[in-house]
């Protein structure tokens, strides 16, 4: 489904991703990790396409796509979606209107949906991911907490129903009781979605505890070092990650 081949990257100039070799299969959920700065949040910038990454060697196939030769809006309507460290609060902007726009955007006119179609829909998703269906009436993120944001993130992506989803340190700034309500909406909706593939980058490991990974890579320097079983991550939390240098 993904496969990221010998892959070089550069970010203001700077060489970051330094020959990342990655393969994701259909439907199964990964993990990456490593210490800050080692190029983990780069590549999910290299994926989607995001313009500070600047690509100089290798390849980055989806499903036998050449994604360098999309940009960032034809890799989304591809069917990657990332989930960001941050959500921007973008105030005067309504949640439900954007999502409809982003949802239409790209399709054949007899596959867009009208406004109360496109109602049902979100309602529907919001329900399984069990969020207060006041958050749809509001500004894209204004005025959300934190733990507020990231469920609105992980509703976006059930609408959106992407073939690829990357969750970028989504765990990062939540307490325990968002944490949970957060990652067991993804594991929600990965039940509900078997062919969803799922890219999560995170420091913390108690996300584990509501997602099962089926395989853990472990970043260093800009490339994977090592890539295997969850046990990857009882070795993490003894030793650290001196033990890959």
């Amino acid at each position: 489904m993904l496969k990221i081949s010998k892959l070089y990257a550069f970010v203001s100039g700077k060489s970051i991703l330094n020959g990342v070799d990655l393969t994701i299969p259909k439907g199964e959920i990964h993990v990456l990790m490593g210490p800050n700065g080692s190029g983990k949040s780069t590549l999910a910038k290299a994926i989607i396409g995001h313009p500070d990454c600047e690509i100089v060697k290798g390849n980055i196939k989806f499903y036998n796509k050449d994604l360098k030769k999309l940009d960032i809006t034809a890799r989304a309507r591809a069917g990657i979606f990332l989930a960001y460290q941050h959500p921007l609060e973008i105030p005067g902007v309504n949640f439900r209107s954007y999502l409809r726009l982003a949802f239409n955007s790209g399709k054949e006119k007899t596959k867009q949906l009208p406004v109360f179609k496109f109602r049902e829909l979100l309602t529907q998703k919001a329900q399984l991911l069990g969020i207060d269906e006041k958050l749809l009436e509001r500004n894209l993120n204004e005025g959300l907490s934190g733990g507020e944001k990231k469920k609105m993130e992980i509703l976006q992506m059930a609408v959106l129903s992407p073939k690829l989803a990357i969750l970028d340190e989504t765990d990062s700034g939540l307490d325990i009781d968002a944490l949970k309500t957060v990652f067991k909406s993804i594991a929600k909706l990965k039940q509900d979605t078997k062919d969803l593939s799922v890219l999560i980058i995170t420091h913390y490991h108690k996300v584990f505890s509501y997602l099962e990974p089926d395989k853990v890579h472990v970043m260093m320097q800009g490339k994977i070092v090592t890539s295997g079983s969850s046990s990857i991550l009882t070795q993490i939390e003894k030793s650290g990650y001196d033990q890959y240098k």
